[in-house]
């Protein structure tokens, strides 16, 4: 076990062996093959501790997929096993590197037995990152700086302002700073900016397990670490866009289109960026990751010395040291001079930490592109990613969806995604020893088309539109039937919700959210109606307004809100409507302008969102199964 890290090389080792480990080969290790699964990597635990793993995982809601666990939740079971009484072996190696704390486990059930480890660095570089880029907010003085080894980041978090701004400062405006309780903060209101950011976080497609705003009010700073990472990670790589960056297109090959470029991932994308700068500046070596390659900084000086202006003083003075810490000092010195020195220390390039390296390279690329941008990018506009693509996107990141959803006409070409999002809407229907999950190269085009036709299969199932889908129009990413199918894997998965938390055997149907929130707004003595998901009377955001204060009495400010019915006032209206929303803690993904564009299907999920509410009042006392595919409230995993 001593060779295995928190890394990138140790989700590898688990993929690899993943096979061995699933003993159903249903993509899953259930929980009864625990025992066994632990036992081939190293964990000899006996039956009575197996058990009570078991009925923790039960009790504590941590699962995403009931009786079962992916490979992200293994990977994060395994780092948990640090405790003495159920693997010493495992503590004594984390116990000796220097760069781990360990920390007990913050609820009265685990400060014995569960054990964290939090890494230093990662608090260290996030701390500087938050003071670096938010120092200056007004609204944070109380809060900041954190100090210079970061151990008030976690009491930061706390009153919940700070991690709405961090959210606001990755993906602009997704926050109304008029919903974030910002004065006169008792217990209540700082838990209401939590669940605000917490839910927010979801929205723009953090994989959200295991945490509700109790825990970050804790302090938990493993989970607060893991969310962090997740939101600044959104933020950076928000930027690696043709959108964003036109210039992108000139790091095509000859025999490649945008397609291409758009399938990529973003790490592939900043490896490739990487490479043609190296190839620029006349150097051979190449890299080809974000750890063993960069440890000597010799990658690192050639790229800075190459994408900075003649007058930036950037020089490559780190190769003449021998020694690789100091090398690396004078290295971030360089980087320092294109106010680029975030995220890494010395020691963060010399041991390679993944998630900081990369971090440091995406805020280069961010800053500093160094690509021309071209006159004219043939076939751009049919590529760039709508607002709808990104919120289903969002939508299946937040699912916990493996791998990550990048680009959608590429990422679910296999099937792969769409068949864990069938999982989660009706648990079961999915026969994995149908599905192909890894794909053999003589094959691999017959395998995911096969996928494919099952997929539509399973809808066929559910009861889904697929009037001239076929599985071939998945595979070939066929845009406009790919987002027909999307909608409707969301309207299930929405109306699921409903129909588990009501639990009146019946399916719910739109006609019933419509007459439940006139009913609503009825018993809270409002003029606002709704005749259906069309009425252009939601333009203005009032009915959306007002059915919040139905749910939650007093908890909209009414003088914030706008009359004249302006195109302008009408989103300022929907922008609060829907940070309030989500501060009352409904899991909303639409965004304002689909609001006051009046965009149907988006609109119904806002209501059904909130309808949610009414049957759990209470998000923090929701079973296992509700708490995971039905609710808002929040989680997150400690994934890259």
């Amino acid at each position: 076990m001593a060779d295995i890290q928190t890394t990138e090389e140790y989700r590898q080792h688990l993929e690899e062996i993943l096979p061995d480990l699933d003993a159903n080969k249903d993509g899953f290790i259930d929980l009864h093959e625990l025992k066994d699964a632990l036992n081939q990597v190293g964990f000899k635990l006996a039956g009575y501790q197996v058990r009570e793993m078991i009925d923790e995982f039960k009790s504590k809601q941590r699962t995403a997929h009931q009786g079962k666990l992916n490979l992200e939740e293994f990977e994060t079971l395994c780092l948990d096993l640090k405790s003495k009484d159920v693997a010493s072996t495992f503590k004594t190696v984390v116990s000796k590197k220097e760069n781990l704390e360990t920390l007990g486990g913050m609820s009265s059930s685990s400060s014995e037995g569960t054990t964290h480890s939090v890494r230093l660095e990662e608090q260290l570089a996030f701390s500087d990152w938050i003071n670096s880029n938010l120092g200056h907010d007004k609204d944070l003085q109380h809060l900041l700086p954190i100090d210079s080894e970061g151990k008030r980041l976690y009491l930061s978090i706390k009153d919940g302002i700070l991690l709405c701004k961090i959210i606001n400062h990755s993906c602009p405006d997704t926050i109304d700073e008029r919903a974030i309780n910002k004065k006169n903060l008792t217990v209540y209101r700082e838990f209401e900016n939590l669940t605000l950011a917490l839910v927010s976080s979801q929205a723009i497609g953090c994989n959200i397990v295991n945490i509700d705003a109790h825990d970050l009010a804790k302090g938990k700073p493993h989970l607060v670490l893991g969310l962090l990472w997740q939101i600044i990670r959104i933020g950076l790589f928000s930027h690696i866009t043709l959108d964003s960056c036109p210039g992108l297109a000139g790091l095509l090959f000859d025999n490649e289109r945008l397609e291409d470029l758009m399938k990529m991932s973003p790490e592939a994308i900043l490896l490739r960026w990487v490479n043609h700068h190296l190839e620029r500046a006349g150097i051979r070596r190449r890299c080809t990751n974000f750890q063993s390659d960069i440890v000597d900084s010799e990658i690192y000086s050639h790229l800075l010395k190459q994408i900075a202006g003649n007058d930036a003083d950037v020089n490559l003075d780190a190769l003449r040291e021998a020694d690789l810490q100091s090398r690396a000092e004078i290295m971030l010195q360089q980087a320092g001079k294109l106010n680029c020195r975030s995220f890494l220390t010395p020691q963060d390039v010399v041991n390679g930490v993944y998630k900081l390296n990369l971090a440091f390279v995406a805020n280069l690329f961010n800053n500093h592109p160094g690509l021309d941008k071209p006159e004219q990018i043939e076939g751009l506009e049919s590529i760039e990613e709508t607002r709808e693509e990104k919120t289903y996107r969002n939508w299946m990141n937040s699912m916990g969806v493996s791998p990550h959803v990048n680009w959608l006409y590429s990422d679910l070409a296999d099937g792969l995604v769409i068949f864990q999002l069938f999982d989660v809407i009706k648990p079961g229907i999915v026969n994995w020893s149908r599905v192909h999950k890894r794909f053999t190269p003589l094959r691999k085009f017959m395998e995911k088309l096969e996928n494919c036709n099952y997929a539509v299969d399973l809808g066929k199932q559910l009861k889904f539109s697929l009037v001239g889908i076929a599985g071939q129009d998945l595979n070939d990413g066929n845009a406009t039937l790919t987002l027909a199918l999307i909608w409707q894997l969301m309207r299930a998965y929405t109306l699921s919700i409903l129909s588990r938390l009501a639990n009146t055997g019946n399916p719910i149907i739109e006609k019933e959210i419509v007459q439940w929130v006139n009913n609503r707004l009825a018993e809270a003595g409002k003029q606002s109606q709704l005749r259906n998901f069309n009425d252009h009377a939601i333009a203005d955001g009032k009915i959306v307004i007002d059915l919040i204060d139905a749910i939650k009495e007093g908890s909209i400010n009414y003088e914030l809100v706008r009359t004249s019915g302006t195109q302008e006032d009408n989103l300022a209206n929907a922008k609060y409507a829907i940070s309030m929303a989500r501060k009352i803690g409904a899991r909303v993904y639409a965004l304002p302008e689909d609001i006051t564009e009046v965009k149907p299907k988006m609109v119904m999920t806002v209501f059904a969102c909130m309808m949610a509410l009414d049957y759990v009042p209470n998000m923090d006392s929701v079973d296992q199964n509700n708490h995971n595919n039905s609710t808002p409230v929040v989680a997150t995993n400690n994934s890259n």
